[in-house]
């Protein structure tokens, strides 16, 4: 004989999910159901006997949690509802010095924003130089962290770049380290993509530069960045729908404004250490 319940979450964190369901017996009842379906409620028809289910979740945020079946009012069970909780994960990290923006074997974006507001005439960009020591470790055998088990790189940085002011954005910047004592691989850059630009950074003189940029943007007059559902701690995502990454040969505006943000955003390694000293954004003053 067969009956049939309705599960619904009653608390949560934002994180979690999706969830599988099993019985007491560990036979599986659901796989891969959203956070959003189980607010909402939904049945199963299981066996008579199971008197106890088990929800786990199974994304970034592992939780588990085993509950009785009841018979309660079809009222009760509607009115019902959701109470979010942000303690309901703990996050771990930091136990691997080489591991850095990994968070439950996921990267997660390292991203850092730099403010920079010009005089009372416009400034025209020109480049950005950008002082961040860059570190590779090593293996530690002993558990004793110290200096010495790391090195100084130099052909490793910020994988991504988006520079913007109130009415113009760069679109997205894709760095790689300019190819050395190679010039047929260096005159394949700049890279136009479907949705981003690549272009080389180089170092010299312990500074990071790049300066291959020019604003994109279709239209001053719609948003330049999007807000995104993907992560709580990215709060915006460029606009591609208003970006143009198509070749152009004269018509490449400057960025010229009397403000300045570049974003800079390391999110395809967890093993660089980035640590940022200052950054300079050489500039000329625009005449009109």
């Amino acid at each position: 004989m067969s009956k049939t319940i309705s599960i619904k979450l009653t608390q949560s964190g934002p994180t979690t999910g999706p969830f599988n369901i099993y019985d007491q017996f560990g036979n599986v009842i659901a796989e891969g159901v959203s956070r959003k379906t189980l607010v909402r409620g939904i049945s199963y028809i299981v066996n008579d006997d199971v008197s106890i289910i088990t929800i786990k979740s199974t994304g970034r945020c592992k939780a588990e949690n085993s509950i009785s079946v009841e018979d309660i009012p079809v009222t009760q069970f509607a009115n019902i509802n959701l109470i979010q909780t942000v303690t309901a994960c703990t996050w771990t990290h930091l136990l691997n010095i080489r591991n850095y923006n990994t968070f439950y074997g996921n990267i997660e974006p390292y991203i850092i924003e730099y403010p920079f507001a010009y005089k009372f005439q416009d400034e025209i960009l020109q480049n950005v130089v950008d002082y961040t020591k860059v570190y590779d470790y090593f293996p530690i055998f002993d558990g004793v962290f110290n200096n010495n088990t790391r090195i100084e790189t130099n052909d490793k940085y910020f994988n991504k770049a988006v520079l913007y002011n109130g009415q113009q954005s760069s679109g997205l910047l894709e760095l790689v380290a300019k190819p050395i004592n190679n010039l047929q691989a260096y005159n394949q850059y700049p890279i136009y993509n479907t949705d981003s630009k690549t272009i080389t950074y180089t170092k010299s003189d312990n500074f990071y530069q790049y300066n291959t940029f020019w604003a994109l943007e279709k239209s001053s007059q719609i948003p330049l960045f999007n807000r995104t559902c993907k992560s709580l701690s990215i709060d915006k995502v460029i606009n591609e729908a208003n970006m143009d990454y198509g070749v152009r040969s004269f018509k490449k505006a400057t960025l010229r404004a009397k403000e300045l943000k570049v974003r800079h955003i390391l999110d395809n390694s967890s093993t660089t250490h980035l640590v940022s000293q200052f950054i300079i954004t050489p500039a000329q003053i625009s005449y009109k």
